[in-house]
């Protein structure tokens, strides 16, 4: 944090100020259930509550949010969130484990890679097989009838 303030989507968060979870959400793009079930899982610490009993958010869930928003947008799971977060209020650690998980999601999307390109070359030719015509003779609904058409193992 700079000066004491969070800039997000062009909106100035200072230190000391509070925001309601609906505020949160719209700065953030997380949806409302989905910060409740942070909270719930301890990944986001609860807020204070005003004398209504409404949430008040402050610039240090603004950024555990957006840290725990990135961290999902870029495909990692729950439990490597949470390593994460855990990692992170540890400045003065070494990074080895943070760069651990990184490097194994890393491996990961690329294995899914391979197998997403496989699953384009098999869907690829089923498509091209398709003469048109009647249901009865088609080869899309032959092929996904009968593994045996097809071309190789696509299988997840």
């Amino acid at each position: 944090m700079k000066n004491g303030a969070t800039i997000t989507h062009g909106t100035i968060i200072t230190h000391g100020t509070t925001i309601s979870i609906g505020e949160l959400s719209r700065l953030t793009g997380v949806k409302v259930t989905t910060i409740r079930y942070y909270e719930h899982e301890g990944l986001l610490e609860a807020p204070e509550r005003n004398e209504g009993n409404q949430r008040r958010y402050e610039d240090t869930h603004l950024q555990r949010l957006q840290f725990i928003r990135h961290a999902r947008d870029l495909g990692l799971g729950m439990a490597a969130v949470r390593e994460l977060v855990q990692l992170s209020v540890k400045p003065d650690h070494s990074c080895e484990e943070a760069n651990k998980i990184a490097t194994t999601h890393l491996s990961d999307v690329r294995n899914r890679i391979v197998r997403l390109r496989s699953l384009e070359k098999e869907l690829e030719r089923i498509a091209k097989s398709c003469r048109g015509g009647r249901i009865g003779d088609c080869s899309v609904i032959a092929a996904l009838s009968d593994h045996g058409q097809c071309a190789g193992d696509h299988l997840p």
